[in-house]
C-alpha cells in the first residue's frame, strides 16, 4: 500500500485546503466531508479500516483544521465550490462522498450547483434539511424538517461564540453532540481539533449553514443514496426518514441505537458499527 499523501490545493480565490490520501490509488475513491468546526483527522477511525482497499481522501474546509483561515468563504455553497475544485483538482472519479453534519450539507448544494459526473454515490450522516424550524410549522414538519433552532435562539448561539467566553461556549455546545459514555479523552482530543477554527469562523459558518432550508434537492439525486440517523442525536430520525422519502427508491436509512453510541458522532463512538454499514453500501 502507498504511504499516506498529504498537500494542499490552491483553490481559485488563492485559499488553500488541506487533504490527505492513503490506500491504493487505483482503489475505489472515498471522500470524507467533515461538518461544522470538524476536522479531516476526526475520521482517523475510518480511514485506518478503509485505507486497505479504498483511495481515501479527507480535507479541511476553508477556515477549518489546517486549511487556511480567510476572513470570506463561509457559505455551504462556497463550500461546494470547495469541494469541486478537490475533486477536479486530484481528478478523483466514480467518487462516494460521505458527508458528515454540514459536511451533508455540503453534498447538497454541490448536487444543486455542479456537475455530477464523479459522484457515484453519497452518504448523509446525521443531518436535516435544515437547522432552523419555521414558527408556522406544525410538530410533524418540524419532526420532518429536523430544524433544532428558531432563528433567535440561532442568533443568540453566534453571539455567544464570539462573546466573552466564547471557547467554553463552543465546547459546552460540542458535548450535546456526543452520547453521555463518550470517552472523556477522545472528547478532549476531538475538541482541540474544533479548536482549530476560530471563534469568528464558528460564528459565520454556522449562520452560513443553518439557515438553508435544501428540501428540494433530493428528488434530484439518481445515484445510491444511504442516510445514517441515531436516535441519541439531537436531530430526529424522522428528518432522515423524510430525506429518504424525497430521494425515492435510490435511498434507504440507517439508524443507530441510543445505547450503541448513536449521537451525532456515531462514526466516532461506534466505528466498527458505521464502517460495517458503509462498506456494505459501498460493496452494492
Amino acid at each position: 500500500m502507498a504511504a499516506a499523501t498529504t498537500g494542499f490545493i490552491t483553490l481559485p480565490d488563492n485559499v488553500r485546503l488541506a487533504y490527505s490520501q492513503s490506500g491504493p490509488p487505483t482503489g475505489p475513491n472515498i471522500v470524507f466531508i467533515p461538518g461544522w468546526i470538524q476536522t479531516a483527522a476526526q475520521f482517523h477511525k475510518q480511514v485506518s479500516h478503509f485505507q486497505t482497499r479504498f483511495r481515501v481522501t479527507t480535507y479541511d474546509h476553508r477556515g477549518h483544521g489546517d486549511s487556511d483561515k480567510p476572513a470570506f468563504g463561509y457559505r455551504v455553497p462556497r463550500l461546494a465550490a470547495d469541494l469541486d475544485a478537490l475533486l477536479n483538482q486530484l481528478d478523483l472519479r466514480a467518487v462516494t462522498l460521505v458527508g458528515h453534519s454540514m459536511g451533508a450539507s455540503v453534498i447538497w448544494a454541490h448536487r444543486d450547483l455542479f456537475p455530477r459526473t464523479r459522484i457515484a454515490k453519497v452518504v448523509f450522516v446525521d443531518q436535516a434539511r435544515t437547522l432552523v424550524s419555521q414558527p408556522t410549522w406544525s410538530d410533524e414538519q418540524k419532526l420532518q424538517a429536523g430544524g433544532s433552532f428558531s432563528a433567535d435562539a440561532l442568533y443568540e448561539t453566534v453571539a455567544l461564540l464570539t462573546g466573552p467566553g466564547g471557547d467554553e461556549v463552543r465546547k459546552q455546545f460540542a458535548r450535546r453532540f456526543y452520547s453521555e459514555g463518550v470517552d472523556e479523552e477522545e472528547f478532549e482530543w476531538a475538541a482541540r481539533q474544533s479548536a482549530k477554527a476560530p471563534n469568528e469562523v464558528a460564528a459565520k459558518m454556522m449562520l452560513g449553514h443553518a439557515m438553508h432550508d435544501w428540501g428540494d434537492v433530493f428528488p434530484r439525486f439518481d445515484v445510491p443514496v444511504l442516510v445514517i440517523s441515531a436516535k441519541g442525536s439531537l436531530l430526529p430520525v424522522e428528518s432522515g426518514e423524510w430525506i429518504v422519502g424525497q430521494v425515492g427508491k435510490n435511498a434507504r436509512q440507517v439508524v443507530f441505537e441510543k445505547e450503541e453510541g448513536g449521537s451525532h458522532f456515531m462514526f466516532f463512538e461506534n466505528p466498527e458499527k458505521f464502517n460495517r454499514i458503509l462498506e456494505e453500501f459501498l460493496d452494492e
